[in-house]
């Protein structure tokens, strides 16, 4: 029953509210006293025929506007390092020059080719001197031996006499690390064994 009530009482009221808000928007939307802007200025585009010319603004420099440049000062000088003269002996640094075969001009087949040729030296790096040995003050000599490869490269590098151990594999790395221009016969490169040579070990005083 009291929903009843409620619906026949609301729904007039609601009905009268709803008439009362679509009123006022009416009122709103059809102000006389609002008007539409006048019309603003008529806008043209005009399209011409050929393209304006543009004139270059030419600039002329003359020598004499250039302002003078002093050149920079030069770089200093610099002063080159001199190397200090070695401290070992010409015999430990140079060693023993390698004997080879020479040559018998008597007798037998003699080869004129200019092609042949037996084996050169091309590096030969020195032995360092031991350390050890410094310290004891000990002097000596090792003569080594050893075969080059067609590369120009030592192999098999024995020693075969050396005053005192403590040289010997200062002798042995100092020879592997040298390198030669092969032994050339007949115009192709062969191996030349048993080249021996020699190193003196000798302290300054």
């Amino acid at each position: 029953m009291a929903s009843l009530v409620r619906l026949l009482v609301g729904a007039p009221l609601a009905a009268i509210i709803t008439f009362l808000l679509f009123t006022l928007m009416q009122i709103l939307i059809f102000d006389d006293s609002t008007g539409f802007d006048e019309a603003g200025e008529e806008l043209r585009i005009t399209i011409a025929d050929r393209p304006e010319e543009i004139t270059a603004r030419d600039r002329t420099v003359n020598v004499d506007d250039v302002e003078e440049v002093t050149p920079p000062p030069p770089p200093p000088a610099i002063e080159r390092a001199r190397s200090d003269a070695p401290t070992e002996s010409m015999s430990t640094i140079v060693g023993g020059l390698p004997e080879f075969d020479r040559p018998q001009l008597a007798g037998g087949d003699i080869s004129f080719n200019v092609s042949d040729r037996d084996a050169q030296p091309l590096v030969r790096i020195p032995p360092n001197y031991p350390v050890r040995a410094q310290e004891r003050g000990l002097e000596g000599r090792c003569e080594v031996t050893f075969d080059v490869t067609p590369e120009g490269t030592p192999t098999n590098v024995r020693i075969l006499t050396c005053s005192n151990s403590v040289f010997e594999r200062d002798t042995i790395r100092a020879v592997e690390r040298w390198r030669y221009e092969p032994r050339i016969q007949d115009g192709v490169a062969q191996w030349r064994r048993g080249v021996v040579t020699h190193f003196d070990y000798t302290l300054n005083n």
